[in-house]
């Protein structure tokens, strides 16, 4: 039998997704870690969302996309929700925007940082399995987003 077939999540039922448990517990998880894997969830996040909308066209999704998962819209967000972390929340946050990491050339080395500290959150959420927390802090911070957009 391989990992895929013997993983049951918390309430003792095969993941359907994803079911590989993190090496260690998310708390001793580094930050960096977190966020990389907080950015590939997050994308799935807003490219569901966006599939959820009428306009499919390529081009436009892609826009659309890189506006929510870009450094601006990440650091946007988390500004967005920051003010509903509960405290280990707000410690997630605030190791990531602390971690040491590399900022791109083209990219606002504070947005980076919150971004960062961004994809750490969702990463932390993920791995926690606090998935209702996590579809809760995107959906809000997707939701805000785009009325500030529609505006």
């Amino acid at each position: 039998m391989s990992e895929l077939d013997t993983h049951l999540n918390e309430q003792g039922e095969r993941d359907w997704l994803f079911p590989y448990s993190p090496s260690r517990k998310p708390e001793l998880i580094p930050p960096i870690a977190l966020a990389y894997i907080g950015d590939a969830v997050y994308e799935v996040a807003v490219r569901q969302y966006l599939l959820s909308k009428p306009n499919l066209r390529p081009h436009h999704l892609h826009q659309k996309a890189t506006s929510f998962v870009s450094a601006k819209g990440q650091s946007r967000i988390l500004s967005l929700i920051e003010s509903m972390l509960d405290d280990k929340e707000q410690d997630v946050v605030r190791q990531g925007r602390n971690a040491k990491s590399s900022v791109p050339k083209n990219a606002d080395v504070q947005q980076y940082r919150h971004a960062t500290a961004f994809e750490c959150l969702v990463g932390y959420l993920y791995l926690s399995k606090k998935e209702a927390r996590l579809r809760e802090l995107i959906d809000l911070g997707i939701t805000q987003m785009q009325q500030e957009n529609n505006n």
